[in-house]
Parts: C-alpha cells; structure tokens; sequence
C-alpha cells in the first residue's frame, strides 16, 4: 500500500511546486537596468567686458540668438527600467537641475551657496508601469511630478506646449494612435520664502522702544493656496495630409479665486510633417487659450492664471531644411496675440520671424548664421507702458563656429564661438530688452553644450 501511495505523493508535491513557480515566474525580473542622460549648457557672454544678466527679449520672441543666461546649466536624468516575466513594466524617472537662470560666473570659492536662485532642484521624479494583463499591453499609467508632452520652438527655445507639475495619468493606444489622460497640479506660490512682522516694540517698563531686540516677531499666516489644476486630453499621431496630427485639450481652474479668475482651457492642433514638401521636417500649431489657459492655451505650470478677459490665440511653425549634404537651415515663425487682454495687456501682439541656416565645412566644424526679426506691441498705456515704448522692433544678426563631434545641425557636443548684434528700433524698446546705453549691443561669447 505504502508502495502506492508514493508515485501518487510525489505527484501530488511535483503539481504544488510547479504551481508556485509558476504563480511566482510571473512577477519574475527579466531586466533589471539603469540610463543616465542629460544636458548641459554652458553660455561664456561678455559685453565691454562685463558678463550679462539679460536674455535680451528671447523668452518674449523678440531674439533668436544664443541668448539664454544660464551661465552653467547642468541637468541629469536617471531612469531605472525594470521588466518582468509577465509582461509588466516600469520606468523610476529623476531629472535634476542645477544652474538654469543663473547669469552669473561663479568661481571655486563656492559662492553659489550665498545665492539662492538657480540652485540644485529635481524637477522630475515619477514612476510610470505598463503592460498590465487587465489595462492591456499598450497602456500605462504614472503618478509624481513631470514635464508632460512638451514642445518647443527651434530658435526661439520656448515651451509652448506642457503640463508641468505634480499629479498622474493613462496613456493607451487607441485606433492605432496614443490616447492620454492626466491631472496635473502647480501651486504659483511654492518655494516662496515665509515673511515675518513685527508685532509691537516695548521696553520692560512697558513703553515704546526703537531697540529691535526689544521687538517681538509673528510669522505671517501664509493663507489660501491658489493651486492651479489642469485637466489634459490627448490624442497624437493621427496620419493625414502627408503627416500625422496630434491634439491637445487642457481645463484649468484655479482655487481660492473669484468666479472671474478660477478657470479656462486651451487646446491646440499641431501638425507634424516634411519641410513643407522639401527634404527635412517642420512641426506647425495653433493655439487658443482664454482665461487660466491664456499662456499659448496649452502652456500649463506654475506661471499659469487669469481671468475672463484674457484670451490669446498663438500660431507657430518651426523645423530644419536639408539642402545639400552640407547646407541646413532652420527656421521659425511665431504670432502670440491677445483676443482682448494677454498678461493684463489689451490688444498684446507678439511675433518672431528667424532663420539659421548652418554649412558643415567639415565633419567637425559648422558654421552657423542667425537672423530673427521680432516685434511687440498693444493698446496705449500697456504695462505702464507710453510713446516709444508701445511698439517695439527688434533685430538679431549672430555669426558663430562650431566645432563639434558631428557637423549634423544638431551635432553635439559643441563648442561655439559666436558674436551677436542686437538692435531696436529706438532706445525706449532697447530698455525693454537690457540694453543699458543706446539702442544696439554686441555681445561675443562662447557657447557649450551637449546632450546625452
């Protein structure tokens, strides 16, 4: 009996163990692995001698050269990537930053301690999982904080389009094409230092003393958090017209506000082809934005509000020619304009028309040539703002070499020499830009940067 006992024991042990392997196989690590990217850009800008803190109209589209300020940027973005025997995934993303905005050249005293913008900040750091059996394996979600869905101009560097700030979302594929779906969160006031007053000042006898250390000091009540919230839409890749289309869709509303300032939305259409039927390629968009949206519709953070009067529309168009194997240009169009109020300003209408076309001399050094053409204007009286100062014309013509591992356009990384003249049209507008003395400037630096 015992003898028969034993081949229906064994098989009874052998179906359990298998049974747990398997039901332990599927949460099993197949690749388990870190990446390490980032950027860094170091901009060397003199002008008679002194380093400068403007960017000379750029963040408002009235420049396209190398103008941004950051005399050491760095920034590191570390993804551990993890795949398991079922099929799941997910991605631990951190970026952190340090040095962006900061005009000044620091030396190995260590002094940035003494100054507190610019300093080492993580701007991102979110957990995304995909390919769970009951989503599907073209869905994932994510939760932390983020750049979500950014876009930028070519010349220009600005972010138009993004969702920056704390929250979480469902991406998935629908009829072929990316479908999306998040809340992000940004409070306008975080990071703001607390404040202080002083309550009453009296000496022991209990009169009036103009002895600060006789002074009592109450921590202000910080108050309401006027949290600004955006809920995105999303549908990209959408194949027509000889490209594909991509389609965002952002409400905001902000707390603690009254019924006029507490919401908006954006949306924007963006078209994603060649170089307009030439060898290359151009993204295009329209924007609206009204209300908490008005900033290009689409262009969510911390910087976001308004109210009912604010309105914008913005069109922009921007991408890289390939003319011969060795000539390149890149180019940019951009209109941001106010329906009826932008920023508080009535009839606010900006533009920007720039060019950079780039020759490879060899596969280490290109040259490089930018010309832009910016303009801004609004109603008498904008900002304070009368006579010369209403209209502004603004122009950039940049020379540089970059000598660099790869002479492609977007070669890096690279060392550029350049030199850049900036002129308005009259002395009013070259105040409005950081130009200290006339209407012109020349600025030579040395530009930096890599990516990787």
């Amino acid at each position: 009996m015992k003898h028969k006992l034993v081949p229906v024991a064994a098989a009874i042990f052998a179906a359990l163990t298998s049974y747990n392997v398997a039901a332990e196989s599927g949460t099993d690590v197949l690749t388990d692995g870190w990446e390490v990217h980032g950027y860094g850009s170091m901009n060397f800008r003199m002008t008679e001698g002194e380093s400068i803190d403007t960017e000379y109209g750029k963040p408002d589209y009235k420049t396209a050269g190398t103008h941004g300020k950051s005399t050491n940027q760095v920034e590191f973005v570390i993804k551990k990537h993890t795949e398991h025997q079922n099929g799941v995934w997910s991605d631990f993303v951190v970026r952190s930053e340090y040095g962006n905005g900061n005009s000044y050249a620091y030396s190995s005293s260590g002094s940035q301690k003494d100054n507190t913008t610019a300093q080492f900040e993580v701007k991102e750091s979110f957990v995304e999982i995909g390919g769970i059996s009951f989503l599907g394996e073209d869905t994932s979600i994510w939760g932390g904080q983020r750049f979500l869905n950014r876009s930028a101009g070519i010349l220009s560097g600005e972010f138009w389009k993004q969702s920056s700030g704390v929250g979480a979302g469902i991406q998935t594929k629908l009829a072929g094409n990316t479908a999306g779906f998040a809340v992000v969160t940004a409070d306008p006031d975080a990071g703001a230092a607390d404040s202080y007053s002083i309550t009453e000042c009296k000496k022991e006898d209990g009169s009036a003393s103009t002895d600060p250390t006789d002074c009592k000091i109450k921590k202000d009540d910080a108050g309401d958090r006027s949290t600004l919230t955006s809920v995105d839409f999303y549908y990209y890749g959408v194949q027509a017209l000889g490209g594909s289309f991509d389609f965002d869709l952002k409400l905001m509303s902000q707390a603690n506000k009254d019924s006029g300032s507490d919401s908006g939305f954006g949306a924007s259409i963006t078209y994603n082809r060649d170089y307009y039927g030439l060898d290359g390629w151009t993204q295009t968009a329209i924007a609206y934005g009204e209300g908490v949206a008005q900033n290009r519709g689409v262009n969510f953070g911390g910087w976001s509000g308004g109210n009912d009067d604010a309105q914008s529309i913005f069109l922009t168009s921007y991408g890289v020619l390939n003319i011969t194997d060795k000539l390149q240009m890149g180019s940019e169009l951009t209109y941001l304009g106010a329906l009826d109020e932008l920023f508080g300003a009535e009839d606010l209408k900006r533009y920007l028309i720039a060019v950079r076309p780039s020759y490879k001399v060899n596969d280490n050094l290109r040259l490089e040539m930018t010309a832009s053409y910016g303009h801004e204007e609004g109603a008498d009286g904008y900002w304070g703002r009368s006579g010369d100062a209403v209209e502004s014309d603004i122009y950039n013509v940049e020379l540089a070499s970059a000598f660099t591992v790869n002479a492609d356009y977007f070669g890096r990384p690279q060392i550029k020499p350049y030199v850049s003249y900036i002129k308005a049209d009259d002395r009013e507008s070259a105040k409005q830009i950081g130009i200290k003395n006339g209407d012109d400037e020349v600025v030579v630096g040395v530009h930096t940067e890599i990516w990787f």
